[in-house]
């Protein structure tokens, strides 16, 4: 087993998800303050949701002997209108997924690893599918009665 390669994709995950689940706490504070308290709810929770899995990955970078690093985040724009953001954090979802998958392919020679990577690119495909089934509402029922649904 190269432990090496299993602490860096584990911590290029902490880093990344990090970010990404702090943007979603954001996007969550700014829609619960326009009055879309279901829409807030949904990405104050995936917040909890991935930094559950941010926990994973750096108990797993210790069980390993690795040490974890606090990486500097990327500044991202946050964005008001809920449909814009859907669609703007798909397109991050689509190209996680992808590298998910290429990622969780390299990890079969350290099992415990594989399955913690597995377990989180099974979540990531259902918050994608989540994603995409709103935008796929939105275009059936029209953006006024969709955001009227998460009020």
């Amino acid at each position: 087993m190269d432990k090496k390669k299993s602490i860096e994709a584990l911590q290029f995950f902490v880093t990344g998800l990090t970010e990404g689940a702090f943007v979603h706490k954001v996007q969550g504070h700014i829609f619960k303050s326009q009055g879309f308290t279901k829409l807030g709810d949904k990405y104050l929770g995936h917040y909890t949701e991935e930094m559950g899995w941010v926990e994973k990955f750096i108990e797993r970078i210790i069980d390993l002997g690795g040490e974890v690093k606090v990486e500097a985040m990327e500044a991202r724009e946050l964005v008001n209108d809920p449909v814009d953001y859907i669609k703007e954090d798909l397109t991050i979802q689509e190209a996680g997924v992808e590298l998910l998958y290429k990622c969780v392919a390299t990890l079969n020679e350290d099992p415990t690893t594989y399955d913690i990577m597995k377990g989180y690119l099974a979540d990531e495909e259902e918050d994608l599918y989540w994603s995409q089934e709103q935008l796929e509402l939105i275009e059936k029922i029209g953006k006024q009665n969709w955001l009227n649904n998460q009020l």
